[in-house]
């Protein structure tokens, strides 16, 4: 089992940048495919980032490509989300999502097993 904790959401002005954090516990680490996943009000959750467990290969959704990375740090167990140059459209409730690893990560919300409590993103324009 593994159970994922958000933090680091917040009000932040159009152009600024946010980093966001997942703390997660359970089993190993690199064991596991980390994704970050947003929803926005009216809108379905959408794919936003995902890092391999085996290798550490980062993906990410066209609409953040160049301005937001992924990363992990194993020692601390933690996913991190830095996102730079934020827009308008950023905004939602961004949630962390592990489920154990596989050749390649998946962008679906239903390939994923275990979900965090979701942070709110604000970009003000």
């Amino acid at each position: 089992q593994v159970q994922l904790v958000e933090s680091g959401g917040g009000l932040v002005q159009a152009g600024g940048s946010l980093r966001l954090s997942c703390a997660a516990s359970g089993r190993t680490f690199s064991s596991y495919d980390m994704g970050w996943f947003r929803q926005a009000p009216g809108k379905e959750r959408e794919f936003v980032a995902a890092i391999r467990g085996s290798n550490g290969n980062p993906y990410y959704a066209d609409s953040v490509k160049g301005r937001f990375a992924i990363s992990r740090d194993s020692a601390k167990n933690t996913l991190y989300l830095q996102m730079n140059s934020l827009k308008f459209e950023d905004t939602a409730v961004y949630y962390c999502a592990s489920r154990a690893t596989r050749l390649v990560p998946s962008i679906r919300t239903d390939a994923y097993d275990y979900w965090g409590q979701g942070t709110q993103v604000t970009v003000s324009s």
